[in-house]
């Protein structure tokens, strides 16, 4: 058994840059490398995708991630654990055992099932946000629980050089190396609460380093065009100190440690997790180095009984239109327009939103006198039953090219289709999760 482990985060959602996981990989001596890269519509959307093609739904950025990534990782004996599957797991691990065959390269990947309940739905669950059935939100197109370290626990057994799984807790990617490599009891409540501390700290990648902290002049942060991730050098008895590669930006802190700390969480004495009902209030954390920072001190109490769902729905489209005004009296210029689609959709729009960006788009409301804006974007936007009549709105707002106020430019028209999340709970004892081992 290990007396210590270094767990780094390479991403904290599907989106995140490709580089920092390379430095960490290439350089930053670790034993696991997590990337955290589903949400809640992310992997709804990925749902969607496997269905118009059985052969998709897992992570878009995968084959760019493992192309770079894997020849540090084998090269270094860093094992990766992501949950890049999202609806389709077993089809990422034909994916990455592709690449490897192409760059002439073996690798061992274990994936995790068990986390689409969607067919074990009965139609008697409550959405915990509306208190109502869920077929009340509307056409279901997906359920996946949250499966916690328990089901990554026999794909670490394998010695797998990737463990991929589709919907896991963020926390419990980081859960199971630990309990994996130190023995730790999955009863060991205080454990395996301060090993949540750890994993929450991390999931978000670069925030824990800097990212969405920065506030220049109040918050500053050096050298966030080359931020680094973080990566957490853990010990058995589960003292963490978190750190960062040399040489790359960013900072770690004890400012950087308590934001993420309570990101996302609303009542940190009772987190929930698949895991543990971790107790964040008992957390200690301490400056120990540049860039260094040590945590102690989380706790918890039993696992819940049920699983958190999070169910994807068709919620229809959204139709927007944009376009510009500037010079002077562009705010009025600007209303002028918004009411003339106000009076032109109102009838054929329930939800009808009106934007004028850079003056009332993020608080909708405007904070007493001030000097108007030079120049105005405004955005519409109606949710909509089908495609055609979302386009209405883009449409109208085009048409204010010669039908609208003077001088209005750089109009754009979009309509989306929209995937609504609600979740549920399950009884954990309904989830079967299954490993299936890709060699070479």
């Amino acid at each position: 058994m290990k007396e210590t482990i270094r767990i780094g985060c390479g991403a904290g959602f599907s989106g995140d840059r490709l580089e920092p996981a390379v430095i960490l990989a290439q350089q930053g001596q670790l034993d696991y490398l997590v990337l955290e890269c589903l949400a809640e519509r992310t992997i709804a959307l990925a749902q969607k995708r496997k269905r118009q093609n059985p052969a998709l739904g897992y992570d878009p950025m995968l084959e760019r991630r493992i192309e770079r990534l894997l020849p540090h990782l084998l090269n270094n004996h860093v094992r990766l654990i992501t949950n890049m599957g999202a609806a389709n797991p077993l089809a990422a691990a034909e994916v990455i055992v592709g690449i490897a065959r192409r760059l002439a390269l073996s690798v061992t990947v274990a994936v995790v099932t068990g986390d689409d309940v969607f067919n074990q739905l009965t139609g008697h669950e409550i959405s915990l946000e509306t208190s109502q059935l869920l077929q009340e939100s509307g056409q279901l197109i997906s359920a996946n629980a949250y499966l916690g370290a328990d089901a990554i626990l026999p794909a670490l057994a394998t010695d797998a050089d990737i463990i991929i799984t589709g919907r896991v807790a963020d926390p419990s990617l980081f859960v199971a190396p630990m309990v994996h490599e130190f023995g730790w009891s999955l009863e060991d409540m205080e454990r395996i609460g301060q090993a949540t501390v750890i994993g929450h700290l991390l999931e978000c990648a670069g925030q824990l380093t800097g990212g969405y902290f920065a506030d220049p002049g109040r918050k500053d942060i050096p050298d966030m065009a080359h931020l680094g991730h973080p990566f957490a050098d853990v010990s058995a008895d589960g003292t963490a100190v978190f750190g960062k590669v040399d040489g790359t930006g960013g900072l770690m802190s004890v400012a950087t440690a308590k934001e993420q700390l309570l990101y996302e969480v609303m009542d940190p004495s009772r987190y929930l997790t698949p895991d543990v009902t971790a107790d964040f209030t008992t957390v200690h954390l301490a400056e120990v180095g540049p860039n260094q920072v040590k945590a102690t001190g989380g706790q918890g109490q039993s696992r819940p009984t049920t699983l958190k769902v999070s169910v994807g729905y068709n919620a229809g489209f959204v139709g927007e239109g944009e376009i510009s005004y500037a010079g002077s009296n562009a705010v009025g210029r600007a209303k002028l327009a918004g009411a003339i689609i106000q009076e032109r959709l109102q009838d054929q729009f329930a939800d009808l939103r009106i934007d004028y960006m850079g003056s009332t788009s993020v608080h909708r409301t405007s904070f007493g006198e001030r000097t108007e804006p030079y120049e105005i974007r405004l955005r519409i936007a109606g949710k909509a039953s089908t495609f055609e009549q979302a386009a209405l709105v883009g449409e109208e707002v085009e048409a204010l090219y010669t039908n609208g106020p003077a001088g209005g430019g750089g109009a754009r028209k979009y309509v989306h289709e929209v995937v609504g999340i609600v979740s549920t709970l399950i009884d954990r004892t309904q989830i079967n999760p299954q490993v299936t081992l890709f060699q070479p």
